[in-house]
């Protein structure tokens, strides 16, 4: 072992009482909660990231293809034909494509009794996979839609179940918002809650082919297509072959972000107050590290002064100083990685830390651990914290052996 990091070693975690002990110890601490925050805080924005994606995209698709005019509409007044070279599936795009299901959205009117509820009804057809809707139902099945007859069984949410009253298989009358006032009467099939509280209380689930009935579509007519990726890494490109190379110049087609903004960029802000947290928690962990190392040499002054009369020259003892640092902050960053990485698998499994649903879209704090940007964050602290360091140790360079050997 080379003479520098051999000392450094001896004097690192010495265990007597002096000041520049106790030091060392809040460097360690500092440096730990730094990089633990910053682990916990990425997990947990990661966590809210993909589980709030999930239910949007799984209540939606990841693309949604339409006439121009249905764009942002929910209520679908110009029908697509199911007669397109992408339906039911893009052969070229098997292995991006998950899979595609047609849609149609109407206003309605719930009513049950003296209890009134407005809502957007949306169709589903026989392509339907249920999957998504399954893991959040509260109560009662799903519904199959038919070929032959149109079914009377309808989707609610736990909100409109609440506010309107209603148990599975109870009935509710149902009015179209159009020109010559009309309803039927659906029967309540099962009972959902995703968590996304803004889309449970707007939509239920029925039959596509009340919404064709009632806008006096034909039996191959709807309202779009929601497209399911398998993977939303390249969504943006998936989006742009779909619809310059498949869907034509009738047809539009718009991922999810670009038809929902709103929770989208709320979840970019979020990113956004984790970046800003990072930057702090490297500022506190450099500014301790540095803090630590001037007091070390000034209490080393004296060991210093006796090494230059040796004959070591200003690097030979920058070294000893920033091996120490080192060791501290490996140190800091072993112990900030247990930690942080424990309450979060502790997290995962117990779920001891609640949200308020209505606010959050989801009842407990996710927790996302992307190890990638776990290996990044400790070696940027580490490679920062070394680089901010060579300043102080500059410091050394100043020293005279005589006075430092005086030193007291």
């Amino acid at each position: 072992m080379k003479l520098p990091f051999w000392i450094a070693k001896r004097i690192a975690f010495s265990k007597n009482s002096s000041f520049s002990a106790f030091i060392i110890k809040v460097a360690v601490l500092a440096i730990a909660l730094s990089l633990g925050v910053m682990i916990v805080s990425n997990s947990i924005i990661n966590g809210f990231k993909k589980e709030i994606e999930e239910k949007v995209f799984g209540f939606w698709g990841h693309i949604r293809i339409s006439s121009f005019e249905d764009k942002y509409a929910y209520d679908n007044s110009s029908p697509v034909s199911v007669r397109q070279d992408f339906y039911p599936n893009l052969p070229q795009m098997d292995d991006e494509v998950a899979s595609i299901q047609v849609f149609a959205t109407k206003p309605a009117i719930l009513m049950t009794g003296e209890q009134i509820e407005g809502i957007v009804l949306k169709g589903i057809g026989t392509d339907v996979d249920w999957s998504f809707f399954r893991q959040y139902l509260v109560e009662g099945t799903t519904f199959m839609p038919s070929d032959t007859s149109a079914s009377n069984d309808m989707l609610i949410s736990t909100y409109t179940a609440k506010r309107l009253g209603l148990k599975v298989d109870d009935k509710v009358l149902v009015y179209f918002v159009q020109q010559q006032s009309r309803y039927r009467k659906l029967r309540v099939a099962g009972i959902y809650n995703t968590g996304l509280v803004d889309y449970d209380a707007q939509f239920a689930l029925i039959d596509i082919a009340h919404i064709r009935k009632l806008n006096n579509w034909k039996n191959d007519e709807v309202g779009g297509f929601s497209v399911w990726l398998k993977s939303i890494h390249h969504l943006e490109e998936a989006n742009q072959r779909i619809y310059h190379q498949y869907i034509g110049s009738e047809l539009n087609a718009n991922t999810i972000r670009d038809i929902l903004p709103n929770i989208f960029d709320w979840l970019a802000l979020q990113q956004t107050n984790e970046r800003i947290i990072t930057i702090l928690m490297i500022f506190v962990a450099v500014i301790n590290i540095i803090s630590a190392l001037l007091i070390l040499i000034l209490e080393r002054t004296n060991m210093i002064g006796i090494l230059k009369a040796l004959g070591a020259n200003n690097w030979f003892i920058r070294k000893i100083f920033l091996s120490q640092a080192a060791y501290i902050i490996l140190t800091g960053l072993f112990w900030g990685n247990v930690v942080a990485l424990a309450i979060c698998y502790l997290q995962q499994h117990f779920h001891w830390l609640k949200l308020p649903e209505e606010s959050y879209y989801i009842s407990i704090v996710p927790i996302e651990i992307d190890y990638f940007t776990l290996v990044l964050l400790n070696v940027g602290v580490f490679v920062v914290a070394i680089i901010s360091l060579i300043l102080p140790t500059i410091i050394v360079s100043n020293i005279r052996p005589i006075e430092a050997i005086r030193f007291e």
